[in-house]
């Protein structure tokens, strides 16, 4: 019953990260935002990471625990994203539309906000996809929070590129501790399955 429940949920958000994504990712390139098209990557990988554990719940813990490995990866990718940007930014510091961006990374955080609640029931629940899963959504709205505080900086204090890119900047540090996190889990479970 607890599998049906979660599988429902993780369908659920995988559908709401991959039509969000299509706004965040437009918004991005109509403005010139290095952090929304970072969080826009973290759209899709959330979308592909949902699908995934959706397809992976039916499979054995060993099986499970190599998809948890394979996630820790594909968190990976929206670091990769924010760096051929931020370099792109570098070269051509303009800042982002301040609203825009704030209104965007607002829309963000509702949908990600929805995601992390779905989850909130499952998040202690034993397993690297489902911490994969709560993870992704606790940490894309906090970088949602963030990417709203970038627009209002660069809108009244430092018209700037600098907010966006050091928003993005944590935006990418997240993944890469959440992926480290994955990881280890994936490893112990994998070991168990081998016992």
């Amino acid at each position: 019953m607890l599998d049906n429940k979660l599988r429902q949920a993780v369908l659920i958000i995988a559908a709401a990260n991959l039509a969000y994504f299509g706004v965040e990712f437009a918004v991005a390139l109509k403005i010139g935002s290095a952090s929304l098209l970072a969080d826009s990557a973290d759209f899709v990988e959330d979308a592909s990471v949902n699908l995934l554990i959706f397809f992976a719940m039916a499979w054995s813990a060993k099986s499970r625990a190599r998809i948890g490995m394979l996630m820790a990866f594909i968190l990976l990718a929206p670091a990769a994203a924010f760096l051929w940007t931020a370099w792109y930014k570098f070269l051509n510091p303009i800042p982002p539309a301040p609203f825009a961006l704030s209104l965007t990374g607002f829309g963000a955080l509702v949908v990600n906000t929805c995601c992390a609640f779905l989850l909130a029931n499952y998040r202690h629940a034993k397993g690297s996809l489902t911490r994969a899963a709560f993870l992704s959504a606790r940490n894309d709205a906090f970088a949602n929070v963030a990417i709203i505080g970038a627009g209002l900086v660069t809108a009244y204090m430092w018209r700037s590129a600098w907010p966006d890119l050091i928003v993005g900047f944590g935006i990418a540090a997240m993944n890469l501790d959440a992926a480290k996190e994955i990881w280890e889990a994936a490893r112990d479970e994998h070991a168990e399955a081998q016992a």
